[in-house]
């Protein structure tokens, strides 16, 4: 997905909304589809189909269904890009070597 404008970080969420809905729109019509039928290959409402392309609030469900509707999953990866290295791994590489080697104490050592 390529939002294009000005900084993204100053963009709010209804800009966001309505330039996504612009998108879906654009890409249903150039399939040569009518909302209806976004709606029903999709398993949503003409109603949320409608909102999603106004921008006024959609759920995630619908979005991720009428993208797959327009082959546009590549969207979806863009989102949420799979992981291929674990940030727990990154952490414990960070970590600074031992400066120091302690002696391990023995059982009849401990104070009583």
């Amino acid at each position: 997905m390529v939002i294009t404008g000005r900084d993204n970080r100053a963009r709010s969420t209804e800009e966001f909304e309505g330039s996504l809905g612009e998108q879906i729109r654009a890409l249903r019509i150039a399939a040569g589809l009518d909302q209806a039928a976004l709606a029903s290959a999709a398993g949503v409402s003409v109603g949320a189909v409608r909102n999603l392309e106004q921008g006024n609030g959609s759920t995630l469900r619908t979005l991720i269904r009428a993208v797959r509707v327009l082959d546009r999953e590549d969207w979806l990866d863009g989102l949420a890009p799979r992981v291929s290295v674990s940030p727990l791994d990154v952490l414990r590489n960070r970590r600074t070597p031992r400066q120091r080697v302690f002696k391990e104490r023995s059982a009849g050592t401990a104070a009583e």
